[in-house]
This record gives structure tokens, C-alpha cells and sequence, in this order.
């Protein structure tokens, strides 16, 4: 069997591939809610109420690709929807999906990995975080070819994604960061913003190859 079969259509859209991917990613979703959940409450207790939506950031990167597979896992049942809401529905998801996981993906292990570089221990739980968060940015990559996004979902995740990092470094919402990283805040800021630019950068030439490939096929 080539390598090259472990990302194909045939592997990576099987029933039983997409079924562990759901499983899976559901589960890093809830364990990562959980994981900022003393975050989100002292952020209820201290902030505006509203300000919580901007905690969890890996979470609901993660909530959001595991409902684009629940879409893939859908079209397997029954054909793509077809009504000009659930089409856009859907591509916010998808766009959501691979922008933020990319995104926090690699941002995560970066910030893991730079603190160790500053004396802070990576114990067994860096490790997984490390795994996992790497997990992220490689499946929404992969996936990214099947999903359905427009433009306008892509503006759409954008603004979303600027306003996360402003309300993260200029209304004090980020992760929680090793204290060996505290002084090194400003440049965690830009190197964050670079990411959203890179995401949003990726969502865009992945619509430009796909319509591309479209307009192709129809002359």
C-alpha cells in the first residue's frame, strides 16, 4: 500500500476515518473547555460576561472542525444542502474550522515549546498538548480540499478572528501562559496576529484553487 493512500479521498472520507475524527475531536473539544473552565469563570466574575466567548480559543477552533466533519459524515447519508442558508451555514463552519485550528494549532505548541526554551517543564500533559494541538492544524490542512466556503464566510471568520486577538491582548482574555512568557507578551501578540493573517491567507488560496479547478472542469 502507498503512503500516499493515508491522504487520499478514499482514506480520509471513509465512513469509518471521519467517524474517528469526530469521536476524537469532540473529545479534545470537551477536554479543552474543561481545561480553560477556571479561566472562564474568574473571566464571568471579573470581565463583562461577554468577554468569555473569547477564552476558550483552541475548544471552539476544535468545536468548529468537528462540525465540519459531522458535515462530511452528513454527506455520506444524504447530498449537500442546497438552500442558500444552510450553504452559508455550512461555509462559516468550514472557514471557522480551518482558519482557528490552523491557527491555534500551531500557535499552541509554538507558545509550549518557546516556554521550554525559557526554563519552563514540559511534563507528560505538554506533550499531548503538543500532539494534539499539531493534530489540529494538519486535519484542517487535509481537509480543507472537500470543504465549501465562499468569500464572504471567509470576510466573515476574519473579523472574528482580529477582534479574538484584540480582546485577548488588549482586554487581557489570552491563554494562560507560562510565567516564564509574560515578558515576552508584545511579541506573543504579533506572532499571533501573523497567524490570523496565514489562516485567513490559506482559507483564501484554497477558494482561489478550488473555483479554479471549477471553472476549468466547466469549459
Amino acid at each position: 500500500m502507498s503512503v500516499s493512500y493515508f491522504w487520499s479521498r478514499d482514506f480520509l472520507l471513509s465512513k469509518k476515518m471521519l467517524w474517528v475524527l469526530f469521536i476524537s475531536n469532540l473529545l479534545g473539544t470537551i477536554y479543552g473547555y474543561e481545561w480553560y473552565w477556571i479561566q472562564m469563570v474568574d473571566t464571568i466574575a471579573e470581565s463583562p460576561v461577554w468577554y468569555v466567548i473569547f477564552v476558550p480559543d483552541s475548544p471552539t477552533a476544535s468545536l468548529f472542525f468537528t462540525l465540519s466533519v459531522g458535515y462530511l459524515i452528513w454527506d455520506h447519508a444524504r447530498p449537500r444542502a442546497t438552500t442558500k442558508l444552510s450553504k452559508a451555514i455550512r461555509g462559516f463552519i468550514e472557514a471557522f474550522g480551518l482558519i482557528t485550528s490552523f491557527k491555534y494549532g500551531i500557535w499552541a505548541v509554538t507558545m509550549i515549546w518557546a516556554g521550554a526554551a525559557q526554563g519552563a517543564t514540559v511534563g507528560w500533559d505538554g506533550w499531548m498538548l503538543t500532539a494534539s494541538h499539531l493534530a489540529m492544524a494538519v486535519e484542517a490542512l487535509l481537509f480543507v480540499r472537500w470543504f465549501s466556503f465562499r468569500m464572504p464566510a471567509i470576510v466573515l471568520v476574519g473579523i472574528w478572528t482580529f477582534w479574538n486577538d484584540f480582546m485577548d491582548y488588549e482586554r487581557g482574555v489570552f491563554p494562560r501562559l507560562q510565567r516564564e512568557l509574560h515578558p515576552y507578551l508584545g511579541t506573543i501578540q504579533f506572532f499571533t496576529i501573523c497567524l490570523s493573517i496565514i489562516g485567513i491567507w490559506i482559507a483564501i488560496t484554497c477558494l482561489m484553487v478550488r473555483e479554479k479547478k471549477m471553472l476549468k472542469a466547466n469549459t
